[in-house]
């Protein structure tokens, strides 16, 4: 999670407004380490707010392009899809990360996924990568083989392994 979620009834959602885009304060250290450690960091995130109208490409462009200024980041995915469009990129299926995969080379035994819903940790698994779930008070009810504070955590167990 490197940007504040909307929470609404119980779930968090992407700002869809450039102006409700905040990132997170104290994420591109622990990102820039997992780099430094010899991991890439890619972005996987459903972003249905754009087959349903309610935001453009370039207002989500515009904040890919602020997160990327602030976090090391080597690729964002994006699955702009609905449930309804059964597409294989929309978490919690594992498109993105398999595509993510075949573009950089990547060995998805060897990866973590760090998120904090459950479509993160099901796309994890399915993608048979190692998932880290960022505790929040919307996410109480699911289960990862990591659960832990922060970030920051997150990063200290990727670079330890």
């Amino acid at each position: 999670m490197l940007v504040r979620p909307v929470v609404r009834n119980g779930y968090a959602y992407g700002p869809l407004a450039l102006e409700d885009f905040r990132i997170l304060p104290d994420v591109a250290g622990p990102v820039r380490r997992i780099r430094e450690a010899g991991y890439l960091t890619v972005l996987a995130t459903n972003q249905p707010g754009i087959s349903r109208g309610m935001r453009d490409w370039e207002t989500l462009s515009r904040m890919h392009a602020l997160l990327r200024e602030t976090v090391p980041l080597d690729a964002v995915m994006v699955c702009p899809h609905t449930d309804r469009d059964g597409c294989e990129c929309r978490k919690p299926k594992a498109g993105m990360l398999r595509e993510a995969a075949a573009r950089l080379s990547i060995d998805l035994a060897a990866s973590y996924f760090v998120g904090d819903t459950d479509r993160d940790v099901e796309a994890a698994l399915a993608a048979g990568v190692t998932p880290v779930l960022l505790d929040t008070d919307y996410n109480q009810g699911v289960t990862a083989a990591h659960r832990v504070a922060s970030l920051e955590v997150a990063a200290d167990l990727i670079t330890r392994r």
